[in-house]
């Protein structure tokens, strides 16, 4: 049930990840969120699931269909396509098989 988010691209820069998806999370009022600050609706719950992953994501910004991740220390294949599975079943309930 619910559909997958399509990412567009994803493009690392320095310690910076931009995920550019076919959804919006949010209106034209972004929204910043760390682990010391609670991040409110969908942009929240996406940001508290980015930061389950244990990667050392240490902010994450939301604004309409861009994801937007800071990982002190860099992005590697590993955790950037961690990110993008997240990003990419967010919206999905169950599982394709049940």
């Amino acid at each position: 049930m619910g559909q997958n988010v399509e990412i567009k691209d994803t493009v690392a820069m320095g310690e910076i990840l931009i995920v550019d998806t076919d959804r919006s999370f949010t209106g034209q009022d972004g929204q910043t969120i760390t682990p010391e600050s609670e991040g409110k609706g969908v942009p929240g719950v996406l940001a508290d699931r980015l930061f389950a992953l244990d990667l050392g994501i240490d902010h994450v910004f939301v604004l309409q269909n861009a994801v937007t991740v800071r990982r002190p220390g860099g992005w590697d294949e590993d955790s950037a396509g961690a990110v993008s599975d997240v990003t990419h079943l967010f919206l999905r309930f169950y599982d394709e098989e049940e």
